[in-house]
Parts: C-alpha cells; sequence; structure tokens
C-alpha cells in the first residue's frame, strides 16, 4: 500500500519501509510484530528459576526472549508463551534445576552486546526451532 509523499522538510513516516523487500542474512535478524513481549514472557519465566550466582539471571532472560521471538518470527507471528518454554527448554533450563555456570557459560555478556545477540540468536538452527513444541504447562 502505498502512502502520500510527505510534504518538503517534514519528518519522513516512521511505518514506511524503504524497499518491499526485507533484507535477510546473518546479523539481521528476523522480523515479527511485537518481538519486545517476549522480553516480558521471559523476565517471568525466568524468574521461576534457581541460580548459583544471580548476575547471570539478565543474560539469561535477554537470551531465551531473543530465541523465543526468532522462533515466533519463523512462524510469522508474535511470540507467546510457548515460543520462551520452547527456547528455555532449548538450552536446559527447567525448573528445579539450578542454572550453575555450565547452563549459563552460553548466554554469557548477552545482556550488554548487540553483537552477542545477533551472533547467539544466528548459531541457533531454525529447524531446531520449529521442531519443539512449546508446553504451556507449568
Amino acid at each position: 500500500m502505498s502512502t502520500e509523499t510527505p510534504e518538503f522538510s517534514r519528518v519522513p513516516k516512521a511505518g514506511l519501509q524503504r524497499s518491499p523487500h526485507v533484507p535477510t542474512g546473518r546479523g539481521l535478524g528476523t522480523q515479527a510484530p511485537g518481538e519486545g513481549y517476549a522480553l516480558g514472557i521471559a523476565h517471568r519465566e525466568v524468574a521461576r528459576l534457581t541460580f548459583e550466582h544471580e548476575h547471570d539471571r539478565h543474560d539469561i532472560e535477554v537470551g531465551v526472549a531473543l530465541v523465543g521471538a526468532k522462533r515466533a518470527s519463523l512462524i510469522g507471528r508474535g511470540p507467546q508463551l510457548g515460543d520462551v518454554s520452547v527456547a528455555l527448554r532449548l538450552f536446559g533450563l527447567i525448573e528445579g534445576v539450578v542454572v550453575d555456570h555450565a547452563l549459563a557459560a552460553p548466554f554469557a555478556g548477552l545482556a550488554h552486546s548487540y553483537v552477542a545477540q545477533r551472533r547467539f540468536v544466528d548459531a541457533i538452527a531454525d529447524g531446531d526451532l520449529l521442531r519443539l513444541t512449546g508446553d504451556t504447562s507449568h
């Protein structure tokens, strides 16, 4: 759908895409509506976990949210609880297991580095995410 050209000296409309073809590839991510919602879900779900070192919590929240958002975007929708549940199970993060250094290692530094976040998400195979189902029962 085309929209009117903005008048001279006005800021371009924020929702306009520059191209009808969204660029894809390593480091560019997969876009879906409402990906930020995955962070809220991940925050709530990671709060149920027990940590050996509390400073690992935020990195794991961010990593789980990113993987959940990627799974949702592969399906073409916004993230849901099932997507975050798949991400948690993919890394063995389940209730009753103490998250130690070994479980937290893949997530180290994710909360503070966009480059690390892109590398982390790109390393997860699409097939692994789509094969698992989201069990939302707790």
